[in-house]
């Protein structure tokens, strides 16, 4: 990965106003309709200008790089579905969107069979591990059903969940997303609160 991209979800940072927002939201969709064209390593920075008729002095404003420019719209998903829940007040046990987040991945095969083939996957896993982390934490210390764990306890179960979520999204691509985004979700959250019932050893 090209940028310490992992490092991003510990940092605090002031909102972008509404024209640097616009601004990032028009390059990275072009860069996602230029993935849809060409294969990952032919798209330069200057096909996403041109696309855009965005300046090279404003882009290399908002990003280093083309790779820079992919982290940067995988991060905005993440953060949008790890905030899912928390952001729609949500009064359930569940810690995570697993249907909603499935099944927009579902709906957006290509793209995800895009990122695969230009070897970017993994790139997508790092930065999920980390805020997928945060989010189930924050969501467990505003349950009822959880005792009160000392702080590094809850952080560390927080990173195992999200590690088991991944690997459960990896077992449900790698199958062709057969099972339902629904029957997934009921899943994941089963073995959550399963696993955290367990007495300790």
């Amino acid at each position: 990965m090209s940028r310490n991209a992992p490092a991003a979800p510990e940092k605090q940072h002031r909102k972008p106003d509404g024209r640097t927002q616009r601004t990032r939201q028009r390059l990275g969709m072009a860069f996602l309709e230029l993935m849809h064209e060409k294969p990952m390593e032919d798209i330069t920075v200057q096909d996403v200008l041109d696309r855009t008729s965005i300046g090279r002095s404003t882009f290399y404003l908002h990003f280093r790089d083309k790779n820079d420019l992919l982290l940067s719209q995988l991060e905005m998903f993440l953060q949008h579905m790890s905030t899912w829940l928390i952001r729609c007040k949500e009064q359930s046990h569940r810690v995570m969107p697993v249907e909603e987040m499935f099944d927009h991945i579902a709906s957006q095969r290509a793209f995800w069979r895009i990122l695969a083939d230009a070897g970017r996957l993994p790139d997508f896993f790092d930065l999920a591990q980390l805020y997928f982390a945060r989010g189930i934490q924050q969501r467990l210390k505003e349950s009822k059903r959880l005792p009160r764990l000392p702080r590094v306890e809850m952080a560390a179960r927080s990173s195992a969940l999200a590690g088991s979520l991944l690997s459960l999204l990896r077992w449900w691509m790698d199958r062709g997303a057969k099972e339902p985004p629904a029957a997934m979700d009921k899943l994941f959250h089963k073995m959550v609160w399963d696993g955290l019932r367990l007495p300790d050893a």
